[in-house]
């Protein structure tokens, strides 16, 4: 019998969740994880993004950079602020819809959230000293005050992943009669699941947000090929973000492979729903859509083509999770990693091959199909992180904490959770459309010229300084030029 089946059959004797409310707080919960997360992940790279280009900007004293860095930290503080807005009401999503999993475990797991608080309250501060100290803060400090918000960020994002791999893997208590005793919150943080989980996150909100920020560029790349023109403002502004996203994107194949490995060892039932392992058989095929390729999945994890593996029905049918949404939503999050590897291997030969030619321009990467393809890299990229998020957390169901606490045993009891539901739905919208107004606002550029450039960029599709120099003088000059307020980078 299906756990929602149980849920119907024992609600009214024991109190629980009707079957509706029990699916309205899982759509409410996986709504707005999945809208935050997205938010998350601009505000962990776009900091870094920001950074890099003012580092060049005083390497330089080139103004494209330093307007770049100007407007996506500008960019970053509006999101930011929706972040936290999102990031609050999942905070309380946590107690009114699972209260018996705050009541039974939030000791357990509670240092690393109050942890996760000092990390964001540091970033959220040097964000306000960086935002506010530009042209009243020397050049050195004010880049200097910039590296707490990145650390910050980081460091805010691995802490709460902690929980979520201890959702996955928990230790660092035992239970007695079903209370908690022996609570150890560093062996709770450090579980077996921390590294993978944390690694794995990292380097797909600094791809996510690259990506993002490079399909921005992209569009107006696409707009300028349309118009006969050459922008090199928008040239760097797609070449920083979109080289980040490159860079992660081969890391990403690794850690992946390393997550999937660290599945099928630990979570068995999990990892043959992704797979689609139906029975236990030796000599698994490795299937994805229509492939078949025979031996290649038992090859693939254990070393040899005719290893047993693990099928679903070698587990109770009351413990497996819903294998086609598992393995739909784990098939496209490889699908469109390995398109977006694709895309990255691509930018990285054409840099590649300019450099080997002595900085002549490659026309290449700058052609209309790679910018649409670019172009549509930020919405992929997104897709695949929520394609993600789904394979981990539907992928662990019926379990809350893993082998410990089932879903239906943590949620509210209360009736009326969907009506909640239809709230929440209702104020993201507003949300989402009012972000969405001012950030397109923010796009504006109030002063062209320092867009304007030669036809011929002085920098390579990365932003890597070519052997054309400036003089030293001109580039003194262009470190006071104005920069997108009117106001001068030297007037600091």
């Amino acid at each position: 019998m299906s756990s929602l089946a149980l849920l119907a059959e024992n609600a009214t004797s024991t109190g629980a969740a009707t079957p509706a409310d029990f699916m309205a707080a899982r759509q409410q919960m996986a709504f707005t994880l999945g809208f935050h997360i997205i938010l998350a992940s601009i505000g962990i790279g776009l900091p870094a993004i920001t950074l890099l280009a003012e580092w060049r900007s005083l390497r330089t004293g080139d103004a494209v950079y330093a307007e770049l860095a100007r407007r996506w930290m500008k960019a970053a503080g509006v999101l930011f602020a929706v972040g936290a807005v999102s990031g609050t009401v999942l905070s309380f999503e946590m107690g009114t819809l699972w209260p018996g999993f705050m009541d039974t475990y939030g000791q357990v797991f509670g240092a690393a959230f109050a942890l996760e608080g000092i990390a964001f309250f540091i970033e959220a501060i040097f964000m306000g000293v960086y935002l506010y100290g530009w042209d009243r803060l020397s050049p050195r400090a004010h880049f200097l005050t910039g590296i707490p918000v990145v650390i910050g960020g980081l460091l805010s994002a691995s802490f709460v992943v902690t929980v979520n791999a201890w959702m996955n893997q928990p230790r660092g208590f035992r239970l007695e009669n079903g209370r908690v005793t022996d609570v150890d919150p560093l062996a709770a943080m450090f579980n077996p699941a921390t590294p993978t989980q944390a690694v794995h996150l990292l380097l797909a909100s600094l791809m996510v947000c690259g990506f993002i920020v490079a399909s921005v560029y992209a569009v107006a790349l696409l707009r300028d090929a349309r118009a006969g023109r050459v922008d090199r403002y928008h040239r760097l502004g797609f070449a920083i973000p979109f080289s980040l996203g490159a860079v992660c994107a081969p890391l990403q194949v690794l850690v992946g492979d390393w997550a999937v490995r660290f599945v099928a060892d630990n979570q068995p039932v999990k990892f043959a729903a992704m797979e689609g392992v139906e029975h236990t058989e030796a000599g698994v095929p490795f299937r994805f859509a229509v492939l078949e390729i025979p031996n290649a999945l038992s090859l693939m994890l254990k070393f040899d083509a005719n290893a047993t593996l693990r099928g679903l029905d070698s587990f109770p049918e009351d413990v497996r999770p819903p294998a086609e949404v598992v393995k739909t939503s784990f098939e496209l999050m490889i699908a469109i990693g390995t398109a977006l590897l694709a895309l990255a291997a691509w930018w990285g030969l054409a840099w590649w091959l300019r450099r080997r030619s002595g900085g002549a321009r490659a026309e290449l990467p700058w052609r209309p199909w790679f910018l649409r393809l670019a172009a549509a890299s930020g919405v992929a990229a997104s897709v695949a992180m929520l394609a993600g998020w789904t394979t981990t957390e539907v992928g662990r169901q019926p379990w809350i904490v893993y082998g410990v606490m089932r879903t239906e045993e943590a949620v509210n009891p209360n009736p009326g959770l969907r009506y909640g539901l239809y709230i929440v739905l209702v104020v993201y919208a507003v949300l989402a459309a009012a972000t969405i107004s001012v950030l397109r606002r923010m796009r504006r550029r109030p002063v062209p010229a320092a867009a304007d450039g030669p036809s011929t960029p002085p920098e390579d599709e990365t932003g890597a300084t070519t052997t054309t120099e400036e003089p030293a003088a001109d580039r003194e000059a262009a470190g006071k030029e104005t920069v997108g307020t009117g106001e001068t980078r030297s007037g600091r």
